[in-house]
């Protein structure tokens, strides 16, 4: 079976309002990348990189989606890796469509909507505010934080990527948490943090000051990494497509070690 590319781009538009969600100035959401011919297979990945692209050839996909699109900043010279990006999805045909924030703020496909569910907590709020969305959750829990800390730790292991903690106190407890993937730790989400109560933070990154910072606001942070906190959401969105439309959806796995 093969589906239009414009018939899975305006499903997917409408299914992630992507020109309703507000994003960073230099987000480019929606088709990145056409192509000719119809959809046959689709392929999802955290990330636009050449080995994506090579995944989605190997396995025969003609649509990539991503989280982390090709274009960032602007204007910007084909020229080098970016050259090559785009030669090997032109030569083979191959269409690329991007969700950055609209997939984070997803109530189905959030990845840390998503990642909450994989660590089986309870999902009670919205967090980590961007303008008029929320890009985490958090919820009420009663469990000691090192044992949270290692649900973290196995499922960022399956994404070949190194959890690290804020320094915290033997017999400490997490009673309520938060999750914001990606670059989740900055002076917004730790103030947020403070505001609501919240004594655990899950992010895929943040700055070394967050790691000073958190024991004086009694919180502690995991760092469950970059990669590893993205990798839900499209794999979600891919399923759905597959479900949807009857495509072959791969998920490819593609480690950056962050």
């Amino acid at each position: 079976m093969t589906v239009p590319l414009a018939t899975l781009t305006a499903h997917l538009d409408a299914r992630l309002e992507i020109h309703a969600v507000p994003d960073y100035a230099n987000a480019m959401n929606g088709v990145q990348c056409g192509h000719r011919g119809p959809v046959r297979a689709v392929a999802s990945a955290v990330d636009a990189s050449e080995r994506t692209i090579r995944g989605a050839i190997e396995c025969g996909a003609n649509l990539l989606l991503v989280h982390h699109g090709l274009f960032w900043g602007g204007s910007q010279p084909v020229v080098g890796a970016r050259y090559e990006r785009m030669r090997l999805l032109i030569e083979h045909d191959i269409a690329v469509y991007s969700a950055h924030l609209p997939l984070d703020v997803h109530a189905q496909f959030g990845n840390s909507k998503l990642l909450a569910d994989a660590l089986a907590l309870e999902v009670s709020d919205g967090f980590a505010r961007f303008e008029s969305v929320a890009c985490g959750v958090q919820g009420a829990a009663d469990l000691a934080t090192e044992d949270l800390l290692q649900r973290v730790t196995a499922f960022s292991a399956l994404h070949d990527s190194q959890v690290v903690a804020s320094a915290f106190a033997p017999g400490c407890r997490t009673r309520r948490w938060a999750i914001c993937s990606g670059a989740g730790a900055g002076v917004a989400t730790l103030d947020e943090a403070s505001a609501a109560g919240v004594d655990t933070l899950i992010v895929g990154e943040g700055p070394h000051w967050t790691a000073v910072d958190a024991p004086e606001r009694g919180l502690v942070i995991i760092y469950a990494g970059h990669y590893a906190t993205e990798t839900l959401g499209v794999r979600a969105l891919g399923a759905h497509l597959q479900e949807t439309f009857n495509l072959p959806h791969h998920a490819l796995s593609s480690p950056t070690g962050l």
